[in-house]
């Protein structure tokens, strides 16, 4: 079992490079499959999602090779074959298959998903985009059927009724190569939906609308291989920004788009975090005094709820009272209990968690629950004095993309072990 080791109330100083941006690979590499020849893509974080799903599509017959940061996917022998069970149950994003293989081949039978327990996070929605489009789909012992019938998948007009990523995406991957026009409503707006329709529009697709509330699909018959660049992992830059402000002498955090993280940034701001903004590189000053604000997620561009755990350990730094509240997974809290470990004021009332400070964090030995509870926990080890233990790392590597070499870099005491 692997742990993090971390001896903390140590300065850290530097600069640190985001990596390609997690929620983009994992969409980017089904939605690779529907080409008829090679997919380059370039910056793939090397995180243990990515090697899941790399594993699955050796499954396939689909030929890899993944070498720094470059994932070259050549889908020319894939077969379509049933996954009901197995490494497609190991992390969420495997239902990017659901809607990559019923546009490839018209057919799909996938596992439900695993990855972090967040509370329910049902997938209603993308069935009903599926069926939508003239699917047949169908719950059996756990495993998802999909099929189209005779005439293939038809373009159609969906309205979604909760804005998600994952079924604007998956419905954008079936609808792709549908006959006639799909459009999409209510359509969750992230950049990594503009990543992924930037790269099937390399492969030939013709989508409009993408990062916008409406997108609109003219299906074509063919997609070819092409090459493409991931953007950079947002979520990676908002932790390191909120642990720069935490625990940084001056810390330069490289390869960021602020415009990705406006919402974030403006807390920060209004906390008291002192930043330089640069065109691709943000500048962390050292921040002594800084003030409680009130935090909110919701949907893009709102404050993101990937980030409403990192961005805790900065808050028990504040003088005075903070909440939290996440509007998109209310079970996102457990992170909480962790921090009281460890000497935090800190609770859980109703949907709101609450945080007093300024807290002086003890090294204890915690758990992570889910991948951004790993990286509270990590920024929370790096404030405290003493030694803190972070089990559960597996959540944590998911990913984050050699978070243990980059925070050492920067002048971290942490290790991580083997037990």
């Amino acid at each position: 079992m692997k742990k993090i080791k971390i001896r903390g109330n140590r300065p850290l100083a530097g600069e640190i490079t985001i990596s390609g941006a997690k929620n983009s690979a994992v969409a980017l590499i089904p939605a690779a499959i529907l080409a008829d020849s090679p997919v380059i893509l370039e910056g793939v974080p090397d995180i243990q999602d990515v090697h899941s799903l790399i594993e699955i599509l050796e499954i396939m017959g689909v030929k890899t090779s993944f070498t720094n940061h470059q994932l070259t996917i050549d889908p020319t022998e894939i077969i379509s074959i049933p996954m009901p069970t197995g490494k497609i149950n190991s992390l969420r994003a495997s239902y990017y298959f659901m809607g990559a293989l019923l546009g490839k081949f018209g057919e799909a039978v996938v596992g439900l998903p695993g990855g972090c327990y967040l509370g329910p996070r049902p997938i209603n929605l993308h069935v009903k985009g599926f069926e939508a489009l003239g699917a047949e789909v169908t719950n059996e012992h756990g495993a998802m059927y999909l099929r189209s019938a005779n005439e293939g998948i038809q373009g159609t007009n969906i309205f979604l009724d909760m804005v998600s990523i994952g079924a604007t995406v998956n419905i954008m991957l079936a609808a792709v190569k549908a006959k006639g026009k799909t459009t999409i409503e209510n359509a969750a707006r992230e950049p990594e939906i503009i990543d992924v329709a930037n790269l099937l529009n390399k492969m030939g697709a013709d989508i409009k609308g993408a990062g916008t509330d409406v997108i609109r699909i003219n299906g074509v018959e063919k997609l070819h291989g092409t090459t493409h660049s991931i953007i950079p992992d947002r979520i990676e830059a908002g932790t390191y920004i909120a642990m720069a402000a935490a625990v940084g002498k001056g810390i330069a955090v490289k390869n960021v788009l602020h415009e990705h993280l406006e919402s974030f940034l403006a807390k920060l701001t209004e906390m008291g975090v002192n930043m330089d903004i640069g065109e691709d590189s943000i500048f962390v000053h050292e921040t002594k005094d800084l003030r409680p604000v009130n935090v909110k997620t919701y949907p893009y561009p709102g404050f993101a709820t990937d980030l409403q755990q990192p961005i805790t350990p900065l808050l028990l730094k504040a003088g005075g009272h903070s909440e939290v509240v996440d509007t998109i997974y209310e079970k996102r809290v457990n992170h909480i209990p962790e921090l009281a470990r460890m000497g935090a004021k800190a609770s859980i009332e109703g949907n709101m968690m609450l945080l007093n400070g300024p807290a002086t964090l003890q090294g204890a030995e915690v758990a992570a629950s889910d991948l951004r509870a790993g990286a509270c926990l990590v920024i929370a080890g790096l404030m405290a004095e003493g030694e803190t233990t972070v089990s559960k790392v597996e959540y944590i590597l998911r990913g984050y993309d050699h978070i243990v070499e980059k925070l050492t870099a920067l002048g971290a005491d942490i290790e991580m072990v083997e037990e």
